[in-house]
């Protein structure tokens, strides 16, 4: 899977919706910057929560934009790594199958 392929695809389809639907969109995009900001704890760790809940929840396009988040935060593969342990501890073979997608997300998305 081409990861920057995915993510521009993913934004180009969300255009019209925030175009059309831009009281919901705003809406979504404050509270997305709301949750993530720094506070008891840090954006990194909050990403990897997202990332986590988005490997759960499976949902390849939240991993996608997550992980690219993460990066952004400062979260190593290391860190990723293991997030992706409690990941399949908490689901099993689906964690573990997705978490092979956001390994390889991190591959390509931080080079």
């Amino acid at each position: 899977m081409d990861w920057k392929d995915t993510l521009r695809h993913t934004s180009s389809i969300l255009r019209p919706m925030r175009a059309e639907e831009a009281a919901t969109a705003q809406g979504f995009h404050a509270l997305h910057e709301a949750a993530l900001a720094e506070g008891a704890l840090s954006t990194k760790q909050k990403e990897l929560i997202a990332l986590a809940i988005a490997v759960s929840k499976q949902c390849v396009d939240c991993i996608g934009f997550h992980v690219k988040a993460a990066i952004r935060a400062g979260a190593t593969r290391s860190e990723v790594a293991e997030m992706v342990n409690v990941c399949v501890l908490m689901n099993g073979g689906p964690g573990y199958m997705y978490g092979a997608k956001v390994m390889e997300a991190y591959d390509q998305l931080s080079g």
